[in-house]
């Protein structure tokens, strides 16, 4: 795809953080025939000599190695830089377990000028993910009075939904715009970045979308459980460590003066809900609750950066 001639010149990036190096080598062959350039920003894996193999014999990807774990915040303002200083127009942000269809950076590229010639401004437009389950329709989330509300593209006449905030894999951003609003904040680490910049975009007058006809395969965490709670329910499954990051960075982020009050709502009762049902189901329940109960600690306390497991000081 000449993203050029298009009036897009895109630049994906990819941080990898000990891949699985199938999913990796589908995602770039689906991914590099759509983009000017893939940066792939690695994050210390242990299997970076596996990566450059998957990379291998393609000649728009570049791999930049990070001496040490640094976050996904870190991560993706590395490859942002990197794409501004190629000449970019626009970064894609993708996760390494992150799928694209064929046709998913065109969907994204036609919603933009959709909402271009509409004269909207746009922070971000975002794809649809297919998940494990048959099924389980992928939605998009605007902020409820109580809980955050599910937008479905089904019986949907745009080709696009509004949305208060998108998950970073899949994503297209104007680095016009990233250079209005800020870069991605690094002392969060991991989760929560994107909801952070988002807000910011948000507060500062530009909302993202959502492309119906843009679809990408990607899982939400390391499992997904299906419960019947009144319906079926597809609810990620992350490792123990990781609501360590969930708890504090929702904390760290409920002291920001961007951070309406209708999401600190959502967002509570999103807690909520994680506490109650992952200690009742999960099977390293006292591991999760020892994670939770630090994480709120160094919530109120106001401590960032990556201070659990994966953390790596050296590659």
């Amino acid at each position: 795809m000449d993203t050029t001639e298009a009036g897009f010149c895109i630049y994906a990036v990819i941080v990898t953080f000990d891949p699985n190096i199938k999913t990796l080598t589908k995602c770039l062959a689906k991914l590099e025939p759509q983009v000017r350039k893939v940066l792939i920003v690695d994050n210390c894996s242990r299997n970076l000599e596996q990566i450059h193999t998957a990379a291998a014999g393609r000649r728009h990807i570049e791999i930049i190695s990070l001496q040490r774990n640094a976050g996904l915040g870190r991560a993706h303002n590395v490859g942002i830089t990197h794409a501004q200083e190629g000449g970019a127009t626009h970064v894609l942000l993708m996760d390494h377990d992150s799928i694209p269809n064929e046709r998913m950076v065109s969907e994204l590229t036609a919603v933009l000028e959709e909402l271009s010639a509409d004269n909207k401004p746009v922070a971000a437009v975002g794809a649809r993910y297919l998940g494990a389950y048959a099924g389980n329709e992928s939605f998009f989330v605007q902020f409820g009075w109580l809980k955050f509300r599910r937008v479905f593209c089904s019986g949907q006449e745009k080709r696009y939904v509004r949305a208060d905030f998108l998950i970073s894999s899949g994503t297209l951003i104007p680095l016009a715009v990233i250079q209005q609003i800020g870069a991605m904040d690094e002392q969060l680490f991991i989760d929560h970045i994107d909801t952070d910049w988002f807000l910011r975009a948000n507060r500062e007058g530009f909302p993202s979308y959502g492309a119906c006809d843009a679809f990408m395969e990607h899982g939400l965490g390391d499992q997904t459980y299906r419960v019947w709670l009144g319906r079926w329910h597809y609810l990620p499954k992350h490792k123990p460590f990781r609501y360590y990051y969930i708890f504090r960075n929702s904390i760290l982020l409920y002291k920001k003066p961007y951070a309406p009050a209708k999401w600190m709502i959502n967002d509570i009762v999103r807690l909520l809900f994680i506490l109650v049902f992952y200690s009742v189901v999960s099977e390293s329940r006292w591991e999760l609750m020892r994670n939770v109960v630090r994480g709120v600690r160094d919530g109120i306390r106001g401590v960032t950066g990556g201070k659990v497991t994966p953390v790596r000081t050296s590659c």
